[in-house]
């Protein structure tokens, strides 16, 4: 076969497993904490510049979000395009914005309690009854109180 042909077919494999997430490294951009230790729990935040902030967990993450000028202060909402969570039974990274998030379980993060993070709402309910989780919420809901309350 023909070195352009087997570069096509590598492409194209590519292509076909979908887009790959990328892998933590570095410091929590919250804790310091190193974050490749915990790739089940790893966050990120990709800016427009192609920048990316590491989280060791979707807590330390939506600490970030809910207060960007302490932790990132050159930064602004609007420089945000992307934000990834790890779906808790697949690991595999899903949008923040529509994944639905277990608060109250017995299962901890890195950092202590978490947030739990689940790609449909039925993984989440049934994680809840599993684990003993006290509520799910969505992106929108998590503020700076829900965090609060996990410390």
């Amino acid at each position: 076969m023909k070195p352009r042909a087997l570069l096509f077919l590598f492409a194209a494999a590519l292509l076909l497993a979908g887009p790959q997430a990328p892998t933590p490294k570095g410091a929590c951009a919250v804790c310091g904490m190193d974050v490749a230790p915990y790739p089940a729990w790893a966050s990120c935040v990709v800016f427009k510049d192609g920048a990316m902030s590491w989280f060791d967990g979707p807590k330390d993450l939506f600490t970030f979000l809910t207060d960007m000028k302490q932790y990132a202060p050159r930064r602004k909402a609007e420089d945000v395009t992307a934000i990834q969570v790890k779906e808790y039974y697949h690991l595999k990274s899903v949008d923040a914005h529509r994944a639905f998030y277990v608060i109250g379980s017995d299962v901890m993060g890195p950092m202590g309690a978490e947030l739990v993070p689940f790609a449909s709402e039925a993984d989440a309910k049934e994680f809840m009854r599993d684990h003993h989780g006290k509520k799910i919420l969505t992106f929108k809901e998590i503020t700076a109180h829900v965090l609060k309350e996990l410390d």
